[in-house]
């Protein structure tokens, strides 16, 4: 009796580890978010012809990324059941039961609370605090209750929550949220789809047993493939948009230009392919896959590097227009 107790206290007080409740920040997707919302806030200057306080800048990136983690915490609460039905997100805390789904929302909330009030308290304005606590709510609320499990289209509509940083940093050191800003989020929100629905080609098994109407589940293979085509050539030409509006130079031209090429041409690939007809089982790996898979699953991974290279060619552009300057 004793040793049991022993057992189950020392099983309690291994739940919740410090790295158990950075995992429900999403870490990747955080990282994502910040350097996205970190480039907004460094174009907004350049564009503005401003300079921002450091410390100042520094908060409202380290806001950006809070927000980012209690929306993250918060899904994870609400999902947890859902997690623990995909092999791709089983282990997460609250699916595989290191944290409690009442602690997951307690630590969520928590941070959703301090990162808007921080933002609204060094940006009194109130338009950085409200556009994050509008992306906090969108993607807890309006994407992960509502939209997920009710419509094929929820990572179109939902797919706004994770476009939005960019806007939250001009804002933050600007006071506004002019077209420029938007292109911003433009270019993310046209990327989003094409990207989760070439993840999903090769996980749908995953999806359909958690009950998730993702594309391929809801419209099968054939129509996911087609939309991540249309997306594409939609998306690729946005993405240039910057160029016209002086917001990147030579280096973004030939960057956007060529990388969006490429993404359509991966993307007529995986329109060709069979990725998807005979879904691969959530796969433990993202990467590793059946060989009529291997067009999604390139799409994919070169998506993430597109996005990254087009932020990064446009801060590291006018971080050395600022030092010139």
């Amino acid at each position: 009796m004793e040793a049991n107790l022993r057992d189950a206290y020392a099983s309690k007080a291994m739940r919740g580890s410090p790295r158990d409740y950075f995992q429900l920040l999403k870490p990747r997707v955080m990282s994502l978010v910040v350097f996205t919302g970190f480039t907004g806030l460094i174009i907004s200057q350049s564009w503005a012809n401003i300079h921002m306080n450091p410390l100042l800048a520094a908060v409202a990136v380290f806001c950006i990324a809070i927000g980012a983690g209690a929306a993250g915490a918060l899904n994870m609460a609400i999902e947890g059941e859902t997690d623990a039905l995909m092999r791709r997100t089983r282990m997460r805390p609250v699916a595989a039961g290191r944290v409690t789904k009442s602690d997951a929302y307690a630590f969520g909330g928590v941070l959703a609370f301090l990162s808007v009030a921080l933002m609204w308290l060094a940006f009194p304005d109130g338009l950085a605090a409200g556009l994050l606590a509008l992306t906090i709510a969108y993607y807890v609320v309006f994407y992960t209750l509502i939209l997920k499990r009710r419509t094929p289209q929820n990572i179109v509509i939902g797919g706004a929550a994770g476009a939005f940083p960019p806007v939250i940093g001009w804002a933050a050191a600007t006071g506004h949220a002019p077209i420029e800003a938007w292109i911003l989020f433009a270019i993310i929100f046209l990327w989003t789809p094409p990207h989760s629905w070439a993840l999903a080609l090769y996980t749908t098994e995953d999806y359909a047993n958690a009950g998730i109407p993702m594309m391929p589940v809801a419209k099968g293979a054939k129509s996911t493939r087609l939309q991540i085509l249309l997306y594409s050539l939609v998306m690729a030409p946005v993405a240039c948009l910057p160029i016209a509006f002086h917001m990147g130079g030579l280096v973004y031209a030939a960057v956007s230009i060529l990388g969006g090429g490429f993404f359509i041409y991966l993307a007529v690939r995986v329109f060709l392919s069979r990725a998807g007809d005979h879904p691969e089982g959530g796969e433990a790996s993202l990467y590793d896959v059946k060989k009529e898979a291997l067009a999604a699953r390139n799409l994919f991974a070169f998506s993430i590097l597109y996005l990254t290279a087009l932020f990064a060619t446009l801060l590291v552009e006018h971080v050395i227009t600022g030092l010139m300057s």
